[in-house]
């Protein structure tokens, strides 16, 4: 064994040893630190000259890139139309909201030849820009006076015009812009845009103007949205403004209405008076349900009209009055050619098919049936056609392409939140209309109710009762729930009759007699399948039942009523002894008596 002493010995010298290394370590990193200190001196002079002469060589280029990335925010224009004035009080340009603001406080106020400033009139010879600028402010004045809705908030307040508002996700968001749209306008099938663009001429700040090409367009859209014939004659006191609107059209708008409302009512009346005179019933029943809506679309042109030849409303009422009326036309023309449809599907369906019920053929009830899916998809093609027409109409498919897709998903949510029952009974409709589960006609029991399918709607099923009572039914609740149909095959069905007679009835005697019965009944198809047999039998008696085929449900009704009432008559007068009678065993009653008696007699005596 080693010794303590030993164990000590060997330690101090291992200790030794690592320090002898670490010295070793230590000299030999000077040594390089020197010799790479002085390599690196060496070349430190070369290097700082190079980098220098680089910086020297990338400075015009940075300079340049820098210039072109500011010349991206504008265009380059004449220092005439510019402008050298800078902060002058009303003739701020620096950003699309100052422009906008006070170009419409100098045309309200009339200062046409200082709101000729924002105007670039760069297309026009310099000789005719004084002349012929403050007419064309003039003119576009009372054009954003008719035409536009302005929305403040939307006008950017940044010279570079920069989207800071909305979502991050927008295709402009974070980049500087040098032109904004203000409105899109159609004269004649043509489009027209009113915009702004950033100019910079070399001695001036960038200003914000209204673009060449809407100065072009301006004695084009002032012709058409301009003043029109009528208000010359309107006093100049009521052209004042009082809520965003002029005095004049605060009368103008009620009076409009109400003479609208009463041209609606005569044309009601008229169409009214034209069904009753027509002598088809194809026309009469189309009048009848078309001139509710044809009286609104006559109503919206006539106001068109009025609005087009007569006055020109101002920007708030045209940016209301307008799309409403639009509205009303396509909706209206719509809802004509829907119930015209729906007459005409009517007088077909009477004419090929009549009153509907199961004793029709299984051809006609799917006829029926598809009648009714067409005009679920002649509805869902209008109100589509319909909507695709107002937005074309309206300008509005560039304006909420880029919202629709940022709110895709909430409305989706939103959708099948809200409208989730709708939608469903709208799926499950259309379904029936498919797979035909069920037919209009088709005879079923539905929660022990035996009714027929009257109509199939979007969002529920009515049925009629053998007593004439409608049962509405929601169309996904009637499709989640089973029922019987009795026609989805055939409208045959077969009937039961029970009966409970004596144990002493002879079932092959009832047989022949109700066999025989059965075959002079109109109402019985089928004949061989005719029976009776012994269903169940208790202590008091048996129950017979007997079996018929008839066509339908609701000749089987009646068949069965008349068949009971036949069999009961021959029970009644042949075999009366073979009612059900209530049989009492002796001896059951033997001691039902004694054990009477003991009680009454009390206990016996010991």
């Amino acid at each position: 064994m080693i010794s303590k002493t030993q164990r000590i010995e060997k330690f101090n010298s291992a200790i030794t040893r690592q320090r002898a290394g670490q010295k070793r370590v230590a000299a030999g990193m000077v040594a390089m630190t020197g010799m790479s200190g002085r390599r690196m001196y060496a070349w430190l002079g070369p290097l700082l000259g190079i980098l220098l002469v680089g910086l020297l060589c990338l400075m015009p280029l940075m300079a340049v890139a820098a210039a072109e990335q500011d010349s991206s925010s504008w265009y380059e224009s004449e220092l005439d139309v510019t402008g050298s004035s800078k902060g002058a009080e009303g003739t701020n340009r620096r950003t699309p909201r100052e422009t906008v603001r006070n170009f419409v406080a100098l045309t309200e106020a009339g200062e046409y030849e200082r709101a000729a400033d924002f105007l670039n009139l760069a297309d026009l010879p310099p000789s005719e820009r004084v002349a012929r600028g403050s007419d064309l402010a003039r003119q576009l004045g009372l054009v954003i006076d008719r035409q536009l809705w302005i929305d403040w908030a939307g006008l950017s307040a940044r010279p570079d015009a920069m989207r800071d508002q909305g979502s991050a996700n927008h295709p402009l968001a974070g980049q500087a812009r040098r032109d904004i749209g203000l409105k899109m306008v159609k004269v004649k099938g043509q489009a027209y845009e009113i915009r702004l663009g950033r100019y910079k001429s070399e001695e001036a700040e960038p200003v914000w103007l209204f673009t060449p090409q809407t100065v072009e367009n301006i004695p084009i859209l002032y012709r058409a949205f301009g003043p029109h014939r009528f208000e010359v004659y309107i006093p100049t006191p009521l052209k004042q403004r009082l809520g965003g609107l002029r005095l004049w059209e605060w009368f103008a708008l009620p009076m409009l209405l109400c003479v609208l409302l009463g041209l609606g009512f005569l044309i009601n009346r008229m169409i009214r008076w034209l069904g009753h005179k027509a002598k088809s019933p194809v026309l009469r029943q189309a009048a009848e349900k078309t001139r509710i809506p044809l009286a609104l679309v006559a109503m919206a042109i006539a106001a068109q009209l009025f609005i087009k030849l007569g006055v020109s409303f101002s920007g708030p009422a045209t940016n209301i009055v307008r799309p409403l009326l639009v509205i009303i036309i396509v909706s209206g023309l719509g809802m004509t050619v829907l119930k015209i449809i729906d007459a005409v599907l009517n007088r077909v369906t009477l004419r090929m098919i009549g009153e509907i019920d199961d004793t029709r053929s299984i051809k006609k009830r799917e006829l029926y049936t598809s009648i009714y899916a067409l005009r679920r998809v002649v509805v869902l093609v209008m109100v589509a056609a319909s909507v695709i027409v107002v937005l074309i109409r309206l300008n509005l498919f560039e304006s909420l392409g880029i919202t629709l897709l940022a709110s895709a998903g909430v409305v989706t949510v939103l959708l099948g939140i809200a409208g989730q029952a709708v939608l469903g009974n709208i799926m499950a409709s259309l379904q029936i209309a498919l797979a035909k589960p069920v037919r209009i006609g088709d005879s079923v029991l539905f929660e022990g109710n035996w009714a027929y399918v009257e109509s199939i709607f979007y969002t529920f099923i009515r049925l009629r009762t053998w007593d004439e009572r409608r049962i509405i039914v929601p169309v996904k609740y009637f499709i989640s729930q089973p029922f019987e149909n009795w026609s989805v095959k055939d409208a045959r069905i077969m009937k039961t009759i029970t009966l409970f007679l004596d144990h002493r009835a002879d079932i092959t005697l009832l047989r022949e007699v109700f066999i025989e019965l059965a075959k002079q009944d109109e109402g019985v198809i089928d004949h061989h399948t005719l029976a009776a047999n012994v269903t169940r039998h208790t202590r008091g008696g048996q129950e017979i039942a007997f079996y018929a085929m008839s066509p339908d449900p609701s000749t089987a009704w009646a068949m069965a009523m008349r068949l009971r009432e036949v069999m009961l008559d021959h029970v009644r007068t042949h075999h009366p002894d073979w009612w059900p009678s209530e049989r009492i065993d002796a001896d059951d009653v033997n001691a039902r008596l004694a054990a009477a008696a003991k009680e009454t007699s009390g206990p016996s005596a010991d």
